[in-house]
């Protein structure tokens, strides 16, 4: 079973022309650099509506079967900023281990990370993930901090996302341990390809 990501860039602007999405671009360089698994994309750059970000969510994980969707945009306080929401409003579980450990790694970084809301679901069979909306925080949060050395001193949340999607019956997902190294119990390690 090859993996199957959704990518949603969620921003009004840059739906509508005014500016370059940034953030699906990053979302790829990253991906294709951290999996060492196939891997498929589906891509969606839409406004901060939260009746069409329901509909995407749905869509990717219902009708395209994605096994993973990872949002960037709309976490924060702003009026418009309404993608937490929606990602809860198509939830069957919260994960909420991924909106704390996001935040955690970009308080090294910036006091105002405790303005983002992003949350981590799970859907049917599908883990959804809010990133930040910047290219820079998308790399950090999802890889980690490391020290002067390389050596991770903080664990980005991808760490743990091919065994979430072990314990809903996603593919097995290996890493570039270069980039980010995957966490699984030696129980539920296979042998490496």
């Amino acid at each position: 079973m090859t993996l199957k990501i959704g990518l949603v860039s969620i921003s009004d602007r840059a739906s509508q022309g005014v500016y370059e999405d940034k953030g699906l671009p990053a979302l790829q360089e990253w991906l294709a650099s951290a999996l060492k698994s196939p891997f498929t994309t589906v891509t969606r750059l839409i406004p901060d509506e939260q009746a069409g970000i329901e509909a995407t969510l749905r869509a990717l994980v219902d009708d395209e079967g994605c096994h993973l969707v990872l949002t960037t945009g709309g976490t924060g306080p702003a009026p418009r900023d309404v993608t937490p929401e929606a990602t809860l409003a198509v939830a069957d579980r919260v994960m909420p281990g991924f909106g704390e450990q996001m935040r955690q790694i970009s308080l090294k970084f910036v006091p105002t990370a405790i303005l983002s809301r992003q949350v981590g679901v799970i859907r049917k069979q599908s883990l959804i993930l809010n990133l930040p909306g910047q290219p820079k925080a998308i790399k950090e949060t999802l890889e980690g901090l490391r020290d002067d050395q390389g050596a991770v001193v903080v664990p980005g949340i991808f760490a743990a996302v091919p065994y979430c999607l072990d314990l809903i019956g996603g593919p097995y997902v290996e890493t570039n341990e270069v980039v980010v190294k995957a966490f699984r119990p030696k129980s539920a390690q296979k042998p490496v390809s």
